[in-house]
């Protein structure tokens, strides 16, 4: 059933774009009847000639005589012009740019780092390549009794098409990922017998592929296909189709651009945390965003709404949502000071793929829903204090329901009784859902103090009311960043430095009642560097978390020590 929902939905796409392409370019010309006639080419012949030529009375005119004197005044004059010389270009060296790399590397606790992006073309309108990337490391982690090793593998293949009236291209790839369920109760003391019993590896296995297309003319603008396949070892299995073409239509010398969206998630988990039934999850969202795009000197507005229908086949549910899409700027110093302002809205469609990019340690028994965004209203200023600071301040507020919250699952056992599945002894987490106000400060400062050297950085302050939870779980209220860049024609090195602030978490141990716990602020001080030893070849060296905190992101879950790695880059044409 799904497989031919998908079909159909595709189907009803890829002909709405041709007909309202094929609509576009149809002839306009009205067929009639037209006479041509030779027309009226003169020759000498038909010249009127005249027979008699003109007389000139009173011939001989006398000249009068006219005498002139040229009287010379001198000019007094101090300038002396300089000897001119000759002024030679300033010869700038300009690096030559190449088309493909492989970087390679290997740093402490051992950590294989290779990276690959090889592209080419058989004309000059089409662009093909493939990119492959590959991290992982052992872990050794301190004080961690599981193993803490991790990995991540992805392979990316793409075709670009350009020609004068449209272009487009098609993606394809997978990725493979492996994690451990390491962040045991610290609380509890495990036996040597369940330790060893504890299979604590998760796999994830992505494929995707998608595609878009853009014209240059006629009504149908273009759009965009994805399509997503995630699964795992323990037989979790998510597809998420999202399909969203373009239209945009003149009025009088203004423009509407309309963005259809259809979006479809199916996905099914084998049993949930609490006992061996299962869990499935299944959506369809029909939606449809206009915006009208107001362009006046130093204003601009785009006015807009985002309207959808969404389908919950699992629960028979079906519900209309609609949300404002209106924001504006103006100018009020050219450059220096912008203003902005709006207020947005969306229904977002959660999935399981992007709850394990966020944290890959939560267990295969969520429950997934959609969040209602209702309103985020913003108003902010951002511009250029000079040629060389640029800045951006906002205020925001965001009411969302059902925002999803990462929360530890409860333990299973008492450090002696076997678990039946590895995320089982308190060491994952699940996902649950409140209705959350927001209200968060950002502030944002980039400085260039010249060509070779900048930094800047970002704050963000965040406070959360929630509905029926105490906290926004592991949400932090303050995180920051701070950057510094410096390269010359022989060597790069660069800085980061982040912080994140308390977050609170629910613990339940082993037949106790949960009690909330405070995960402490941390900060993590990363380093890069590098020597360009020619246009090709370079060396770089990278250190992370060099204070060697041993910070959790999540409960129980400590970070890796510094971590160092050295490698070679190599650029290259085919």
């Amino acid at each position: 059933m799904n497989k031919n929902l998908i079909l159909i939905l595709i189907s009803i796409f890829f002909t709405t774009a041709l007909l309202a392409q094929v609509e576009s370019e149809r002839d306009t010309l009205n067929t009639g009847e037209i006479n041509v006639v030779k027309p009226y080419i003169p020759t000498i012949s038909d010249a009127f000639k005249i027979r008699e030529n003109p007389t000139l009375e009173n011939q001989n005119i006398k000249k009068d005589s006219v005498s002139y004197t040229i009287n010379s005044v001198p000019a007094a004059s101090t300038f002396t012009p300089a000897k001119g010389k000759a002024q030679g270009l300033a010869k700038e060296k300009i690096d030559k740019i190449y088309e493909n790399h492989v970087s390679a590397g290997f740093g402490n606790n051992i950590t294989p780092f290779l990276e690959a992006h090889l592209h080419s073309n058989s004309t000059r309108t089409n662009d093909f390549g493939v990119f492959l990337r590959h991290l992982s490391s052992k872990g050794n982690i301190k004080d961690v009794q599981l193993d803490n090793n991790f990995s991540d593998t992805s392979l990316d293949f793409y075709y670009k098409q350009f020609d004068r009236d449209y272009n487009w291209e098609i993606n394809a790839g997978l990725k493979h990922q492996i994690y451990n369920w390491y962040g045991l109760p610290k609380s509890i003391t495990h036996s040597e017998l369940l330790l060893n019993s504890i299979d604590e590896k998760q796999k994830y296995f992505n494929i995707f592929a998608g595609g878009k297309v853009h014209f240059e003319d006629g009504i149908f603008k273009g759009g965009k296909v994805e399509l997503n396949q995630i699964s795992d070892n323990y037989n979790s299995n998510e597809i998420h189709l999202l399909m969203q073409p373009k239209v945009e239509l003149p009025i009088s010398s203004e423009l509407i651009n309309t963005t259809t969206t259809i979006e479809y998630l199916s996905g099914k988990f084998n049993q949930n945390y609490i006992d061996i039934n299962n869990i499935n999850h299944n959506f369809l969202k029909l939606g449809i965003s206009p915006n009208f795009k107001v362009l006046r000197d130093d204003l601009t507005v785009n006015l807009g709404a985002n309207v959808y229908y969404s389908f919950d086949f699992e629960n028979s549910v079906n519900k209309f949502f609609a949300y404002p899409n209106v924001t504006a700027s103006y100018k009020i110093s050219e450059e220096t000071l912008i203003a902005y302002a709006g207020i947005t809205g969306d229904l977002k469609m959660n999935s399981f793929r992007e709850f394990a990019e966020e944290n890959p340690f939560i267990s295969p028994t969520l429950s997934v829903q959609q969040t209602d965004n209702q309103y985020n209203g913003f108003v902010g200023a951002k511009g250029q204090l000079s040629s060389n600071v640029s800045y951006n301040f906002k205020a925001n507020f965001r009411n969302e329901k059902n925002k999803p919250l990462f929360i530890q699952n409860n333990s299973k056992t008492d450090g002696n009784t076997a678990v039946t599945n590895g995320y089982e002894a308190g060491n994952s987490f699940n996902v649950i859902y409140d209705n959350v106000k927001t209200l968060a400060i950002s502030g944002e400062l980039n400085i260039d103090l010249s060509k070779e050297f900048k930094f800047g950085g970002t704050v963000e302050f965040n406070n959360y009311a929630t509905t029926t939870q105490d906290e926004a779980w592991n949400l932090p209220t303050v995180k920051s960043a701070l950057y510094a860049n410096y390269h010359n024609n022989s060597w790069y090195g660069g800085a980061n430095l982040y912080f994140v602030g308390k977050r609170y978490d629910f613990s339940t141990p082993f037949g106790g009642m949960g009690e909330k716990v405070e995960l402490g602020s941390y900060v993590d001080l990363n380093l890069k560097g590098g020597y360009v030893f020619t246009d090709r070849l370079t060396a770089f060296a990278k250190a992370n978390n060099v204070l060697s905190t041993n910070y959790e992101r999540f409960t129980n879950f400590d970070a890796q020590g510094i971590q160092v790695l050295l490698g070679i880059t190599y650029k290259f044409d085919f």
